[in-house]
């Protein structure tokens, strides 16, 4: 399993791990900062998983417009 970790830009949204699509997907939904104002972008990080994971991540330069392809590909 590859877990991920979801850090916003906005220095006052804290983020949150996830190794799903539907967990990014209900996170991002409900992501607010401090000062109640909804969240939308994101640095994706690779937390844990298989060192092929890993490099696979960082060959791909993932980011958040293509988490889903990523962990379709690491499912596979």
């Amino acid at each position: 399993m590859t877990t991920l970790y979801a850090q916003p830009y906005d220095i006052s949204a804290v983020g949150f791990y996830f190794d799903t699509m539907e967990l990014y997907d209900s996170a991002v939904k409900s992501m607010t900062n401090a000062y109640g104002d909804k969240v939308e972008e994101f640095e994706i990080q690779f937390i844990d998983g298989e060192i092929i994971d890993a490099k696979l991540f960082s060959a791909l330069n993932v980011h958040q417009g293509d988490i889903a392809a990523f962990l379709d590909a690491v499912e596979e």
